[in-house]
């Protein structure tokens, strides 16, 4: 008998293969994809096959559901698979086939233009929270009850933040399809306050700099492969998101100008991004060169040069070296660098410049582009590429001050 921790275990092989339930139930493993509930039985002496969905989305207990289902039509003399196509053939006849939720969510899905992690991400939170409950169901027929339910199976489970993402997910299909005239209604849009807010997230990282300097020292000493190793060494001069680090593509750099221009479509704001690179950037980035080079990524899958590094390469890396998820993460680099330089009295505009946030006054955003502070920005990389080295090296460091802070 499956469950569904062995059904998380299955890993695709060469080639296709099935693991059996009960009575005719199987999963079926395909080379690439998710794995297929399959209902295997005979009709008339003759050996059939029934597709009952895909897992996670239709879950153990539903495929054993459909799976009695089915039975149930056969006893009765009737071969499922027919009687399947009976009842399409007559809905599309008659016009009565109403688009499930699944359909309209799976046709959003396809319409967005996002990057591959995030297409990833929102595949599963449908797959995860919402098709279970929802996905069948006619899109019209669905009200905010129902949403409610089953974004409150979620939240039972203590995962918060998810459930409110779940949410917003569901209001977009549904205002995706009041645009193509599906649907009149959002019922989202009256569970305001209704899933409990999720608790603020803050990465971890050390900003004390005796610590930050036994991380660097710990960095240098790292013994895995010398892509990470030159991706935790760049990290913390850059200040840039780990999606981005990972991401960079080398055409997107002039080493000779000390520049890395990162195109908006792979900024979080969606906006162009100037990262003025130290010259111990470029040190490591020429040093990197002679190794991925030739390839499409800065740091490339330790399986494929043709893929960009693993989102979770990183922490892997840091977990490696003996810190825990409570003591530093990817981005927690991003936080020692913005707690630093703004405790050393560096222009709070620059660095949040150079964080790439959003601005917070809109009158001031309008005005906001790539090469804002850049003179400063750069130079405040420099000095903060040198202090690190400082750190490295175990001396007594003075925090340097800026004095731009007072031209601006």
């Amino acid at each position: 008998m499956l469950t569904d921790a062995k059904l998380r275990a299955l890993k695709s092989k060469a080639k296709l293969y099935r693991v059996t339930d009960a009575d005719g139930l199987c999963v079926e493993i395909p080379v690439a994809g998710a794995p297929r509930w399959r209902f295997r039985y005979r009709y008339q002496g003759t050996p059939k096959m029934l597709s009952l969905g895909t897992y996670p989305s239709v879950s153990l207990a539903v495929a054993r559901q459909r799976r009695d289902q089915a039975k149930v039509t056969l006893a009765n003399g009737t071969d499922p698979s027919a009687s399947r196509q009976a009842t399409k053939k007559a809905n599309l006849a008659t016009g009565s086939a109403a688009p499930t939720f699944r359909q309209i969510a799976d046709l959003f899905q396809s319409r967005q233009t996002v990057a591959e992690v995030t297409a990833r991400k929102t595949k599963w939170l449908f797959e995860s929270c919402l098709y279970p409950e929802l996905g069948e169901m006619p899109l019209t027929s669905i009200t905010a009850r129902d949403l409610l339910l089953a974004l409150r199976k979620v939240e039972a489970t203590g995962k918060h933040e998810t459930a409110q993402r779940a949410k917003e997910k569901a209001g977009a299909v549904f205002r995706f399809a009041i645009v193509e005239g599906i649907t009149d209604t959002d019922p989202s849009s009256a569970l305001k306050g209704a899933i409990k807010s999720p608790k603020p997230k803050h990465h971890a990282a050390i900003t004390d700099p005796t610590k930050i300097g036994e991380l660097l020292r710990a960095i240098d000493g790292f013994s895995g492969q010398y892509t990470t190793l030159c991706a935790l060494r760049f990290a913390p001069l850059v200040f840039v998101r780990p999606g981005e680090l990972r991401q960079a593509e080398w055409t997107e750099f002039d080493l000779d100008s000390s520049m890395w221009r990162i195109p908006g479509e792979r900024m979080k704001m969606k906006a162009a991004h100037l990262v003025p690179l130290s010259k111990q950037a470029v040190a490591i980035l020429r040093e990197l060169q002679a190794y991925t080079g030739s390839g499409k990524f800065v740091f490339p899958g330790l399986r494929s040069g043709t893929r960009p590094m693993s989102e979770n390469t990183i922490n892997a890396a840091l977990r490696r070296l003996g810190y825990s998820k409570d003591e530093m993460t990817g981005h927690g680099f991003r936080s020692i660098a913005a707690t630093r330089l703004n405790e050393m009295g560096w222009n709070p505009d620059a660095i949040e410049r150079q964080l790439a946030h959003a601005e917070s006054n809109k009158v001031r955003e309008a005005y906001t582009h790539a090469a804002q502070y850049l003179a400063e920005r750069t130079k405040m990389t420099q000095q903060w590429a040198n202090y690190l080295d400082g750190l490295r090296a175990g001396g007594k460091i003075v925090a340097f001050k800026s004095k731009a802070m007072s031209a601006t």
